[in-house]
């Protein structure tokens, strides 16, 4: 339909309200006439201390930019991602700043505490590493107590909690604690008792994931094995017991009655568990490594358990006493006997149903080991039918004889480990079965014993075992009338010296365990006369323990010497308790004394304890005596010169050792009994030695020894006094020689008085010995001046005068000593003899001296010549 040309025409003559303007493209639009302009111009506001970075400056932050209170504000975000990078960065923070930790270690515990029972597994993860990494061993010096505390509650209720996973983590948690604070344990011990008995009695979750069983089962182990078992373990637990900040707790020994009821609930649901188990197992083609994770740590809680019901019921304090009497007591319906007799030990022994590796061997191995053990520690009230215990009996036959184990490297190890907690068990196990069967392990143990490595822990087990078969205690003991019996305890005494010179000093704890033995079989063998005998004959295999005399004079030293001096204790204790210690063992002794490495100490300790075994009538007194002789005389004293001024130190010479202990021989000397029976034995030993030309040192300790023994009138011999006159002028004339009298020097006169003063008793006891003595003297005075123009003329005439100023000094020293004097007074002649012979040798022609030897012969014959003009008072006339 068109429209009216009318209504077209209306609408032509109304105006145009606005006006469209066409722009060009291109061109911006001009402003508004009536615009007002709104820009503002300004210069930049400079304000210092206002950027965030500034705030923090000093602060400590990781590296993210953020401070330790912004990360622990951040750890309560509601996102769980927020919460988890917070914990990321606090540990980032403390591995930065570890001062930070230090300073505020109780703030930031309270705070992450709440995090353990967190809703997601990523933050909880974190915050188990952050406290395993970085925490725990940050604070291990600082007050555990508060410490535990602030922790520990969180712990318990996360316990709780109705999410499986959480629970776990908390028991992962409790976990880490008591590994870094053993002793917490106790302290809350029946609260974590409890909690581990509530989880394993939901075996919904560990039947379907093994690997949580196996953590779970993993910490209850670990804090079994802070359950005390014995004496020493229950006084250390009364001594670490947390409870600075629980001071409603009780202390450690009025706890463990609370621990063992406790333990009485555990063991059922542990029972339980291993029965649920067995099944699974044998229904697998393999024993995977989770499902025998589970099962050990099954039997280790059992076995702990049960460890520390024996041990309460055997404890005499009755704040330890369980309340049943013993550790047989009723629960679930039976006894603890009954319970391990029908749930576990009627699988005994848990074998794969299909032929298995090697690796798989050694599992089932080991499983049986652990319920063996289980059986043994309850052996007294478990009466197992025979057909039972035959099984048990032939599992253990066979494990000594390593039968089971597989024969790789790693197998051996196991092997050997179990064997370790095996063998404690053996000597009360033979002396209760059968003769048939006891007589078959002992063959077992032998075996085992003469096999194993001399150095290993499987020896010192066995030798540990052996000392509680050969020696009685704790009513356990093993008949040695029965001849099969004796004939194995025979075989284990004799491979204890060869073991003992095998081990030598490279391995010295094992050294000191066989050496423990041989002393506690020594004392046991004064009252045990079947062991005497294999004890007596141990001493001659000893010999190459101590040292031996080569052929060539040298000494071949034994390990004792090198030995530690605890194991040289042990050594020398046990050669109190031979009945009859012969000269070859004595002898071989005295040839370890001379080493330079033994301490004077020892050296002291073996003159003691030989003495005393001589005073309770088990040496000879001739070898009692032919020792002291060896040793003196053998000694080698360092140096060979002597200076009284530095001989006390042990560093640089061992003379002042060498006084001390012929010192101590001499006093055991006048000890020994009948004095003329002594020295008569003393005499004919002693001039033996004096022949073959010994040293000063020793010379003068023989002398000493003489001395001391001898009486007035002498008791030597015509034969002696003619040995002794010939041999002490170059004693004495060697004395001076070598410790010249230097008046400037005080310490030179004790020095010489204590190596003269051994001849001088002995011319105060025989006057017919100075006589001799005094002649022999004279003659050397002219000796081989008669050997003119000779090569070795100069050399002797010097000699000479050496000689003759010695022989001067050495009256010179007679006349000064009170008693010697009185007695050379009645041989003037003698020394004017000797005077008329130092005159002759001046005036003589014959010698050809220097004036420095002519000098010091005029300087003898002076002081000879003023010695001889002494008045009859004894003063010298000048």
């Amino acid at each position: 339909m068109k429209r009216s040309k009318a209504s077209t025409k209306k609408q032509q003559k109304r105006g145009v309200d606005f006006k469209k303007i066409k722009r060009k493209i291109g061109r911006k639009l001009p402003p508004p006439k009536n615009s007002t302009n709104t820009e503002i111009k300004s210069k930049a506001i400079i304000l210092p201390e206002q950027s965030v970075a500034s705030e923090k400056e000093g602060l400590a932050v990781n590296k993210k930019g953020l401070t330790l209170k912004e990360l622990l504000q951040q750890t309560s975000h509601h996102n769980s991602k927020v919460r988890r990078d917070a914990l990321i960065g606090i540990k980032d923070l403390f591995l930065k700043h570890p001062t930070e930790l230090r300073l505020h270690k109780y703030a930031v515990i309270e705070k992450l505490r709440e995090r353990i029972g967190d809703d997601d597994k990523v933050v909880r993860e974190a915050l188990y590493q952050l406290f395993k990494s970085v925490i725990f061993p940050s604070c291990k010096e600082d007050n555990q107590g508060l410490f535990i505390s602030l922790i520990m509650a969180y712990v318990f209720n996360a316990m709780t909690h109705l999410t499986i996973d959480i629970r776990l983590m908390a028991f992962k948690f409790l976990d880490l604690v008591v590994q870094n604070y053993p002793p917490c344990f106790i302290s809350y011990a029946e609260k974590i008792l409890q909690s581990y008995e509530d989880i394993l009695r939901k075996n919904q979750f560990y039947l379907q994931d093994k690997g949580k069983l196996k953590n779970v089962l993993s910490g209850l182990v670990r804090c079994l094995l802070l359950v005390p078992c014995n004496d020493r373990e229950a006084d250390s637990c009364e001594k670490v017991m947390l409870h600075a900040f629980e001071p409603n707790l009780l202390t450690g020994s009025s706890r463990f009655p609370l621990i063992i009821k406790k333990l009485k609930d555990v063991l059922p649901v542990l029972v339980n568990c291993f029965q649920d188990l067995i099944p699974l197992v044998h229904t697998m083609p393999l024993l995977d490594a989770q499902s025998f994770d589970c099962l050990m740590g099954i039997l280790q809680s059992i076995e702990i358990i049960v460890r520390s019901f024996i041990y309460g019921s055997g404890k005499g304090k009755s704040e330890y006493e369980l309340p049943h009497g013993g550790p047989n007591f009723p629960v679930g319906g039976g006894t603890i006997s009954s319970l391990l007799m029908k749930k576990l030990l009627v699988v005994f022994p848990l074998n794969p149903t299909r032929q298995l590796s090697e690796k798989d061997d050694d599992r089932y191995f080991i499983l049986n080991i652990l319920i063996t053990r289980i059986l043994l520690q309850f052996s007294e009230w478990i009466c197992p039918p025979s057909v039972v215990l035959e099984k048990f009996l032939e599992f253990i036959e066979n494990a000594l004889l390593r039968k089971i184990c597989s024969g790789t490297r790693f197998g051996r190890a196991i092997w050997e480990t179990n064997m370790l907690s095996l063998l404690p068990f053996l000597p009360k196990l033979i002396s209760q079965v059968a003769r048939n069967w006891s007589f078959r392990l002992l063959q077992a143990f032998t075996k085992i014993f003469k096999d194993c490595h001399p150095e290993s822990s499987l020896k010192m087990a066995c030798l540990s075992t052996i000392e509680d078969m050969l020696i009685p205690k704790g009513g356990v003991c093993l008949d040695s009338s029965d001849p099969e019996i004796l004939d194995h305890q025979i075989a284990w005494i004799r491979e204890l010296t060869p073991l003992l010179i095998l081990l030598g000093d490279k391995h010295p704890p094992c050294s000191q365990v066989v050496l423990r033995l041989q002393l506690r079989l020594g004392q046991c063998a004064l009252v045990n006369s079947a062991f005497e005998g294999e004890y007596e004959i141990m001493q001659y295999s000893l010999v190459e323990f101590y040292g031996t005399f080569q052929d060539d004079g040298n000494i071949c030293y034994g390990p004792f010497v090198t030995l530690p001096r605890d194991s040289q204790e042990l050594s020398l204790s046990c050669l109190y308790y031979f009945a009859n210690l012969d000269s070859p063992l004595l002898k071989s002794i005295a040839s370890c004394c001379l080493s330079h490495d033994l301490e004077p100490f020892i050296l002291f300790r073996i003159v003691e304890v030989l003495h005393s075994a001589y005073a309770a009538g088990h040496i000879r007194i001739t070898d009692h005596i032919c020792f002291f002789t060896i040793l003196l005389s053998s000694f080698k004293v360092f140096p060979e010169t002597i200076d009284p001024v530095s001989e006390n130190d042990t560093k640089i010479t061992n003379r002042g050792t060498f006084k001390s202990v012929t010192s101590v021989v001499c006093a055991n000397l006048l000890q020994i009994g009948d004095s003329s029976l002594v020295f008569e034995i003393l005499e004919k030993i002693t001039f033996g030695q004096v022949l073959l030309k010994p040293s000063l040192d020793n010379a003068c300790a023989m002398l000493r020894m003489l001395a001391v023994m001898d009486c007035k009138p002498s008791r030597l011999s015509e034969q002696s006094i003619i040995t002794l006159s010939t041999f002490l002028p170059g004693y004495l004339i060697d004395v001076v020689q070598r410790i010249p009298e230097i008046h400037d020097k005080p310490t030179s006169v004790p020095a010489l008085r204590y190596y003269l003063l051994p001849c001088f008793l002995l011319f105060d006891r025989s006057r017919k010995l100075l006589a001799l003595v005094l002649k022999t003297m004279g003659s050397l005075i002219t000796e081989s001046s008669s050997l003119l123009f000779s090569p070795k003329h100069i050399q002797l005439s010097t000699d000479c005068s050496s000689r003759i100023n010695a022989i001067v000094s050495i009256l010179v020293l007679m006349h000064k000593e009170v008693k010697v004097q009185k007695i050379i007074s009645s041989h003037k002649a003698d020394v004017d003899h000797m005077l008329q012979k130092i005159l002759s040798l001046q005036s003589s022609e014959e010698t050809s001296m220097t004036i420095e030897e002519k000098h010091k012969l005029h300087c003898a014959f002076e002081q000879l010549k003023v010695l001889t003009s002494t008045s009859t008072s004894g003063v010298p006339a000048i």
